[in-house]
């Protein structure tokens, strides 16, 4: 059995036992109804998805029952290590196939699981009259199979079968509707931007191998403080890099947006609890590593407060209501790995904002294929308005979402939101005014930019074109909106005020300290509550009491910048893209001249020879005796010049 040292004083992992011990059917269940009905074919038409969506809840409920194991343990006994059989015996480097059934770990399978099956449910109604919903609700299953199988790991390379497991199926399903050459570019798109940060992680991985000698965790977090210091910051670097293009961090958030040419239940599925969030699992499971090497940290919180910042800027711009929502998440996201790269301070807060993330984003996302549903698919908000009264639940489930993420009390988004910021202000130095700063003006704009698109759907003027007729959605897909709209109004008043999410995963992260921060905590709260207050009144002067026109003006040079996404494309495309093309073309060149063009010029220099000589083989008798005549002669001469 492996051991688990994940901080000072924290016991190591014990044998799985109980429900525990069964943990690989978390992973099983949802794999095993993805190969139903992709083997199984046209067959399991009529009830592949409701098979597919069955196999989600029973992971759910599984994850329930070993949800309560762990509640009713101690917490030096909540780490339960899961051994199913020796995956790769090779000389002195032996690697289990292993799962770490832990508090983070947990929080994990009840989040995917719980949002993932939720987004089964409303696909049954969203995607009712697709005639290719079996093997769409296959790639949810393969998608939360992989997913699982991330979070529940024991080592670095299993983690890296399940993140490439997650890449293959976000490909499959953003570009489910492949018929589309815009859809087709963007699933292509996301992919190769995931493989560039997959090219981190992989290092990173081949780094501890060669450092500790192994890639489980327990190995590599013993290893660590043994570890040189340039060492253990190249590693928490190449796990940045992944953790970038997973969670579309800067600067590999170029994703993102393009991402939304997938039916919107995959918006909710990947944009809210679960691919973009594997980057902060990713460096909340490495804090080992983090907390020896603070400069690589530093490096992740940076990088979270200028994505925070980013998607924020470019949520202000966008007429689109999902690739608003995606800027949304890009920022949100930021906040997490902000919160990650603080350290011990900010550990439990990355995952509480994850958590309430999963639950007011999702929901949001499923509002907004419920208003593209009545709106015959359009996405425009400045085609909506005066949809309140058309759409009441979704206005209202919608609502609380958008309440939860700018932050307004007793919402969740604030209870989780506020403390990575207060954790922000913390430290020395201008670490906590940069950071701090940055967290508390993020949450400014997003205030003014959720508070637009809110105001641009359900209120204001009707700006509908004639061929819409706005009518509310079916209770398959309402359903799940409320139940998350429940989520985003009560889960953070849950584990906030208790800090029951800090004591939950202190077995993993450790213990959490407290912190001062250099602006008290009241003041600073009242800051924060003004600045979103602003927020809202801001994009009420402009998109509710105003009229919102139907042409987006041509405003000011940061307003075009954030609609192209603050040129991201461009710089890609200028940097790397066509770089890149015209290297690759000169590579083709060269090889084609002048590799090609040797052997080629080789073979016909031996191939001309060759002819040549052969007219000598004539076949005539006196041919040769000529040839030999001559060559006598000519030795002949030979030996009466030397003599």
């Amino acid at each position: 059995m492996h051991s688990l040292i994940t901080a000072e004083g924290v016991p190591a992992a014990a044998d799985a036992s109980g429900a525990a011990s069964a943990a690989w059917l978390l992973v099983a269940l949802p794999l095993l109804g993805a190969a139903i009905l992709l083997l199984g074919g046209r067959r399991t038409n009529r009830f592949g998805p409701a098979l597919a969506t069955g196999m989600s809840w029973a992971s759910f409920a599984f994850g329930v029952v070993v949800l309560v194991q762990l509640l009713g343990a101690s917490a030096e006994e909540r780490a339960h290590h899961l051994t199913l059989w020796s995956w790769i015996p090779a000389g002195s480097f032996d690697l289990d196939l292993g799962l770490l059934v832990d508090p983070l770990s947990v929080a994990f399978v009840m989040l995917i699981t719980f949002v993932g099956s939720l987004i089964h449910v409303y696909s049954l109604g969203y995607m009712e009259h697709d005639p290719d919903k079996r093997r769409f609700f296959a790639y949810l299953n393969l998608f939360v199979a992989a997913m699982l199988l991330l979070v529940l790991s024991d080592s670095y390379l299993l983690l890296f079968v399940g993140w490439e497991g997650v890449g293959l199926a976000s490909y499959l399903l953003i570009g489910f509707w492949n018929w589309n050459p815009a859809y087709a570019t963007a699933a292509n798109k996301a992919f190769i931007v995931n493989r560039v940060g997959d090219l981190g992680l992989s290092l990173a991985i081949m780094t501890m191998f060669i450092s500790f000698g192994g890639v489980s965790y327990a190995t590599v977090n013993e290893g660590v403080a043994n570890a040189g210091q340039g060492t253990l910051v190249a590693i928490g670097l190449l796990l940045l890099v992944g953790a970038c293009g997973k969670s579309a961090q800067f600067p590999l958030q170029s994703w993102l947006g393009d991402a939304m040419a997938g039916p919107t239940p995959v918006s909710a599925l990947i944009h809210a609890a679960t691919m973009v969030t594997a980057g902060v699992y990713l460096v909340v499971r490495s804090h080992v590593i983090y907390d020896a090497a603070p400069d690589a940290a530093l490096a992740v919180a940076l990088v979270g407060a200028v994505t925070l910042l980013f998607g924020a800027v470019v949520g202000c711009a966008k007429d689109d209501i999902k690739k608003a929502l995606a800027a949304s998440t890009m920022s949100q996201i930021g906040y997490m790995m902000l919160a990650a790269g603080l350290g011990p301070v900010g550990y439990a807060f990355a995952i509480f904002h994850l958590l309430t993330h999963g639950f007011f984003k999702a929901g949001m996302f499923l509002g907004a294929g419920s208003v593209m549903h009545g709106m015959n698919d359009q996405v425009n908000m400045r085609r909506f308005g005066g949809l309140s009264g058309a759409m009441k639940i979704t206005w209202a489930t919608f609502g609380l979402g958008y309440l939860a993420i700018i932050g307004l009390p007793p919402f969740s988004g604030f209870w989780s939101k506020d403390e990575i910021i207060h954790s922000a202000f913390t430290g020395e130095g201008w670490r906590p005014w940069v950071l701090g700063g940055a967290a508390l003006v993020g949450a400014g704009i997003t205030a003014f930019y959720m508070s637009r698109l809110f105001f641009m759907t359900f209120h204001g003027e009707k700006r509908w074109t004639e061929d819409v007729h706005p009518h509310e959605s079916p209770k398959i897909m309402t359903i799940p909106m409320m139940v998350l709209a429940v989520g985003s109004a009560f889960l953070g008043l849950a584990l906030g005020p208790t800090h029951a999410i800090e004591h939950w995963l202190e077995p993993v992260v450790g213990e959490h300290p407290e912190a001062d921060a250099v602006i008290g905590t009241l003041p600073l709260m009242g800051i924060t509550l003004l600045l979103v207050v602003g927020g809202i009144y801001l994009a009420w002067r402009s998109y509710w009491r105003e009229d919102v026109p139907e042409v987006a003006p041509r405003a000011s040079v940061l307003t075009r910048a954030a609609r192209v996404d603050l040129y991201q494309d461009a710089v890609n495309e200028g940097l790397f893209m066509r770089p890149g093309t015209h290297l690759t073309r000169s590579l083709v060149f060269a090889d084609a001249r002048g590799v090609d063009g040797a052997a080629g010029g080789m073979a016909a220099l031996v191939g001309g020879f060759s002819s040549r000589l052969r007219r000598l083989q004539t076949g005539y008798a006196r041919s040769y005796a000529l040839t030999m005549l001559t060559g006598v002669v000519a030795v002949l001469g030979a030996l009466w010049v030397i003599q």
